[in-house]
């Protein structure tokens, strides 16, 4: 399955010669704008409208989550075009930091960003087929939910083998080589943009309602139907507001993720110190453009509390529902939202792998994910990362209604795993109960939301400590405004982390607690790598 790594004698110096380069400009910028998209634009504005209670302030978040996606697109490309490297973001905080900084972030990418991102979303291609084949569901088991251990559950549903079977197929696609994973990336980004850009127009021209206009335009900034972010604090005052616009920024932020992932594989980009940095500017400000206009074209089709009150979240179909008056807005939204989702898919596991690569390279990853293929792709860490992604689909996390002490004891006897038939008991349990399972991987992307923001600030501040270390360093591009604008980067990304911490610990604390679960690793990795020198 591998074969010795061949050097590229015309290669310039300090690039990886082992790689075969067929990415070029619009390749590199369609994987930019594919892992950014997926089906969070659909559904997240009506979170963030609930917090934030105006169709102003909802724009603003937005604008928000724009300006500190591109501002930190632009200043990686001073990185990206100093170090273009297969492993990307690990290598350039290894090199502005040290290995272990280097590590806990590819540790936290393998372990849950990369991975449970990619388990999200073909989960979430799933039960939007669900929508036009209805026996695809989260709730048609194959395998009842069984319990492991606590509020913990293993399961396979419909929705969580087709999931399964989207990672084993892209993931197999892209062993075979780049050109594949580059093909199948180009037509799904292209038509899925082309599908955003569909929604837009029919939002503004077919879907504008004189009077829905007039009611969220003119009471642009007025506060309705407002959520508290904790008891007490509520966009009614301005802490309160300033507390909201950060909170929220874990839909908009999460939704705008992954423009990063280029940076892992620019060892197959063609003229990476000049393709990489116009590719995160190109792709970043494209995505942020549409995705602006998107939530004006919600604001144009649908009053603002059918954007708060959407059922299960799903803004888009709702916007598509209301200008075909049926059903077949939610057959179309469903059909752009897995060709959205399968094309985030296939980017997230082509330049995965990447990262854990140059981990390899470097001792701090299982060795095999170091070779290449025939057909020069890290293709065991293709499969490890899809294993790994495809494992992260099946625990289930059980949500139960407060029954009391009395009826609590008399159902947790019948669903107790000493009984003859555990698995019907717990099935029984469930149905009298009507308990709800939620899935494992959304509560770790949850608490790594926090700790990725974390590692976007300190990737940002090593361009300052490189500016001192490396003053003589090739840098072929210079962060734009530097060093302004990536200053500013790292204060409002650091507010948001500070109220994140403050006002939802419980999301965010366990994110650090999951980095920090990496220390003993790196240690055993590095003992494993002395002990093999």
């Amino acid at each position: 399955m591998t074969q010795p790594a061949t050097a590229d004698k015309t290669a310039p110096a300090g690039l990886d010669t082992e790689f075969r380069r067929g990415l070029g400009l619009f390749d590199a910028t369609m994987v930019v704008i594919g892992s950014m998209i997926g089906s969070g634009i659909f559904i997240v504005s009506a979170d963030m409208g609930r917090l934030l209670g105006s169709p102003g302030w909802l724009l603003v978040a937005w604008v928000v989550t724009g300006v500190l996606t591109v501002t930190a697109a632009l200043s990686y490309g001073e990185l990206a075009a100093m170090m273009p490297r297969a492993g990307g973001q690990y290598v350039y905080l290894r090199e502005a930091f040290s290995p272990l900084c280097g590590f806990l972030y590819g540790w936290t990418l393998f372990l849950v960003i990369q991975t449970g991102t990619i388990a999200a979303v073909g989960v979430a291609f799933a039960k939007f087929l669900g929508a036009v084949w209805p026996e695809i569901s989260q709730e048609t088991y194959l395998v009842e939910p069984f319990r492991v251990g606590g509020n913990y559950y293993l399961s396979l549903s419909t929705a969580q083998l087709v999931g399964v079977i989207l990672i084993g197929l892209l993931t197999l696609t892209n062993v075979f080589g780049l050109q594949y994973g580059k093909w199948i990336q180009n037509v799904f980004t292209t038509a899925k943009t082309g599908a955003l850009f569909v929604l837009i127009v029919a939002c503004l021209l077919f879907g504008w309602q004189a009077s829905t206009v007039e009611v969220n335009f003119h009471h642009f900034w007025t506060p309705r139907d407002y959520e508290d972010v904790e008891a007490g604090v509520n966009v009614t005052t301005a802490f309160g507001l300033l507390v909201a616009l950060c909170v929220v920024q874990t839909g908009s932020l999460f939704s705008s993720d992954a423009w990063n992932n280029i940076t892992f594989a620019a060892g197959e980009v063609k003229e990476p110190r000049r393709t990489i940095p116009r590719a995160l500017a190109l792709g970043t400000a494209t995505v942020i453009a549409l995705y602006l206009l998107t939530n004006v074209g919600y604001l144009a089709s649908l009053p603002f509390y059918a954007i708060q009150q959407a059922p299960e979240d799903r803004v888009g179909t709702a916007a598509l529902e209301a200008i075909s008056s049926g059903r077949f807005g939610s057959q179309v939204m469903a059909a752009a939202i897995m060709i959205s989702t399968f094309g985030c898919v296939n980017g997230l596991i082509l330049a995965g792998a990447r990262a854990y690569y140059a981990m390899a390279r470097d001792g701090l990853f299982f060795r095999a994910a170091g070779r290449l293929n025939a057909a020069a792709v890290p293709a065991w860490g293709l499969v490890l990362q899809g294993v790994w992604a495809a494992l992260l689909v099946l625990p289930r996390t059980a949500q139960r209604p407060d029954l009391g002490p009395a009826a609590a004891g008399t159902l947790g006897m019948l669903g107790s795993p000493g009984g003859n038939a555990p698995l019907l008991a717990v099935t029984s349990y469930a149905a009298a109960t009507q308990v709800k399972y939620g899935n494992l991987y959304g509560d770790l992307l949850d608490y790594v939301i926090s700790a990725a923001l974390i590692f976007y600030i300190l990737t940002i501040v090593g361009i300052f400590l490189l500016r001192r270390t490396r003053p003589d360093a090739e840098r072929p591009y210079r962060a734009f405004g530097y060093p302004v604008v990536p200053a500013l980067y790292v204060a409002g990304a650091g507010l948001i982390l500070v109220m994140l911490f403050v006002f939802r610990p419980a999301t965010t604390w366990p994110g650090l607690v999951i980095v920090l679960l990496g220390l003993p690793v790196y240690f055993l990795w590095q003992r494993r790598g002395a002990r093999s020198v």
